[in-house]
C-alpha cells in the first residue's frame, strides 16, 4: 500500500483515514482526502493529510481508490473519473445498494471493486463493517479487510446480502440507539434523574454487548440467567413482547433492507 484516494471525506471518509494512520498502515502523507469545498478539509491538512477538490488529479498513482459519497452522488462521481482509472487500481465503493456492477458499468469491465458497507462507529474504531465483491481475488479482499479492520470487525459476505448488511449494521445503528434512549426513558418514568437514567442505560446496552462478545454466548443463553420464575425480568420482558418488541426491530430492519436496495435509482 502506497498511496490511497478518499473521494467524499465526511464522517466515514475521514475516519477511515484517520484509523489507517493509528495502526500505522499508512502514513498522513500517503493519503488524499477530496471534498467539494476544499475549506472543509483544514482539518485533515494540519493533520498531513494531502487535499483536494480535484477527484480526476487525487486519483493519480493511486493504489487503492476509496469512493465514499452518497448513492445520489456516486454515479457523477464515477463519470468524472473513469477516464483517468486505471486497470491496476482497486476501488472500494461505500456506498448503499450501488452493486460492483453498477460501478463497472461506468468505470470499466475491467475495474477491480469491492464493496463495503462500514456503519458511524467508524469514527471510534468500533465500526460492523460488511465486505462484498462479484469477482475481485483474494489479494484484493484481503487489502479490504486489513483496511477496515484498522476501524473495526469485518465480515466477508455474498454481494447479494449486502443491502441486508446496510440495513442491519449501518441502519442497525440507529435501531440500537433509539432502544438505549427508550430505556433511559423508561428509567425517568421509575424515578432517575434524566442524565442519570442516560448513563444508566448506556453502560447496560454496552455490557450486554460485550457480555456476548467475550463469552461468545446466544442472547437467550444469558437473557435465561437473569430471568428466574414470577420474576421481575420475565414480567418486563413478556409485557414488551406482547407490544411488538422483537417484531418492530425486525420490520423495522426488513423496511430499511428495502429502501437501501433502490437508493442508487433514486
Amino acid at each position: 500500500m502506497n498511496k490511497l484516494t478518499i473521494i467524499g471525506s465526511g464522517n466515514i471518509g475521514f475516519s477511515l483515514a484517520k484509523g489507517l494512520v493509528k495502526t500505522g498502515y499508512y502514513l498522513p502523507g500517503e493519503i488524499v482526502l477530496t471534498r467539494r469545498s476544499i475549506a472543509a478539509l483544514e482539518e485533515e491538512r494540519s493533520l498531513g493529510f494531502g487535499i483536494s477538490n480535484n477527484n480526476r488529479d487525487a486519483i493519480q498513482g493511486a493504489d487503492v481508490i476509496v469512493l465514499s459519497v452518497l448513492p445520489q452522488q456516486i454515479r457523477k462521481v464515477m463519470e468524472e473519473i473513469a477516464g483517468s482509472l486505471t486497470k491496476d487500481q482497486l476501488v472500494i465503493s461505500v456506498a448503499s445498494g450501488v452493486s460492483c456492477q453498477d460501478v463497472k458499468a461506468i468505470l470499466g469491465e475491467d475495474c477491480t471493486v469491492v464493496r463495503a458497507m462500514p456503519n458511524t462507529a467508524i469514527a471510534i474504531g468500533q465500526s460492523m463493517t460488511c465486505i462484498a465483491t462479484d469477482n475481485a481475488s483474494s489479494d484484493a479482499i484481503a487489502t479490504v479487510e486489513r483496511i477496515f479492520e484498522s476501524v473495526g470487525s469485518v465480515v466477508v459476505i455474498n454481494e447479494e446480502l449486502m443491502t441486508s448488511a446496510t440495513a442491519l449494521c449501518a441502519c442497525g445503528i440507529a435501531f440500537f440507539l433509539r432502544a438505549i434512549r427508550a430505556a433511559s426513558q423508561g428509567g425517568v418514568e421509575i424515578g432517575f434523574h434524566a442524565h442519570d437514567a442516560l448513563k444508566m442505560a448506556i453502560q447496560t446496552a454496552k455490557g450486554a454487548a460485550d457480555l456476548l462478545l467475550q463469552t461468545n454466548s446466544h442472547p437467550e443463553s444469558e437473557i435465561d440467567k437473569v430471568t428466574s420464575p414470577k420474576g421481575c425480568t420475565i414480567a418486563g420482558l413478556n409485557e414488551m413482547e406482547h407490544n411488538g418488541l422483537s417484531s418492530a426491530f425486525i420490520k423495522g430492519i426488513k423496511l430499511s433492507a428495502l429502501k437501501a436496495g433502490g437508493l442508487y435509482n433514486e
